[in-house]
């Protein structure tokens, strides 16, 4: 079916009808969804898919979007007669990915050939959200293949386990930038702890990921990096951690924040000797709690915020 019957001067006198009612409306009039979609059933005309109704939709938009871009970029209206040297020369088409299937959509040009589109960049094949995607299966353990199996079931759309690694490998990159980025020379406090969780690595294990959070001299609070350590916690790999840490700059650090794994000060005092190591109160607090029946908690907690405080 050919979505170019679609009624389009009746939908757009819709539109400006349901926005002259409510100006401020950023949501559409539920009388012409109820348009659009009686049209495509008469003209038997699917609401998902290849030249379905939705990738009707979307070329129109994504078209007066470019549209739109176009003209802020020239200055002037389309038919219109600039004072520039520059304007539009025709169009070129190009064929896009979207989650409701390939879409060819015409991408107006200009002579001097500056206009740099936003919506639908050059060289740009996907709409959407394909590399979040990606992203989100490759850190719930799915393998590369299976990743290109399931947005080909389900979105329709063919990457391939190349691509797919060029996405994960360009947020690895940016990772590894992140992680080796230069340190402030001192920070007031560091926090520093372990939390375990479940990563796939041939098989599925729990693993402890070291965390350092810093307050700055400004006042802010800044994630100094992340570790994947092996096995439980230990005093030895925190060692490791904070020389690292120190490595990337950090001379001084004035107090460290931390639970009660023993053998962890000594890390810290190898690292900076001067700095102070103080118990997180939560931990101190759950310690305390040992001593007493349940039923006394509340109370011995109460007591003990004024205490810390």
């Amino acid at each position: 079916m050919n979505t170019e019957n679609l009624d389009a001067p009746s939908i757009e006198k819709t539109t400006e009808d349901a926005v002259a009612k409510n100006p401020t409306s950023r949501t559409f009039d539920p009388k012409l969804i109820d348009q659009l979609v009686g049209q495509a059933r008469e003209q038997g005309l699917a609401i998902d898919g290849e030249n379905g109704l939705l990738a009707a939709l979307t070329k129109r938009v994504v078209e007066s979007a470019l549209e739109g871009e176009i003209t802020d970029h020239l200055g002037y209206e389309k038919h219109e007669r600039g004072d520039a040297d520059n304007s539009r020369n025709g169009i070129r088409s190009k064929t896009v990915q979207t989650k409701g299937g390939p879409i060819s959509i015409d991408i107006p040009r200009d002579r001097e050939g500056s206009f740099e589109p936003a919506i639908v960049k050059k060289r740009q094949r996907r709409l959407g959200s394909i590399q979040d995607v990606v992203l989100s299966f490759s850190a719930r353990g799915m393998t590369h293949g299976d990743i290109a199996a399931h947005l080909a079931d389900v979105y329709g759309t063919t990457v391939s386990k190349t691509t797919i690694s060029t996405i994960t490998d360009k947020v690895l990159e940016g990772m590894s930038e992140w992680q080796n980025r230069p340190l402030d020379p001192v920070y007031p406090v560091v926090f520093i702890d372990a939390i375990h969780v479940k990563i796939r690595d041939g098989q599925v294990a729990n693993r402890p990921i070291y965390v350092a959070l810093a307050v700055t001299a400004e006042g802010n609070r800044d994630i100094l990096g992340l570790w994947a350590g092996d096995g439980g916690e230990g005093a030895n790999y925190w060692l490791q951690v904070l020389a690292e840490i120190k490595n990337r700059g950090t001379e001084d650090v004035l107090m460290v924040v931390c639970d009660g794994l023993q053998g962890l000060p000594d890390s810290v005092a190898a690292v900076w000797p001067e700095t102070v190591v103080q118990t997180c109160v939560v931990h101190l607090m759950r310690h305390s709690f040992k001593y007493a029946s349940k039923a006394d908690w509340p109370a011995i907690s109460a007591g003990l915020k004024l205490v810390y405080h």
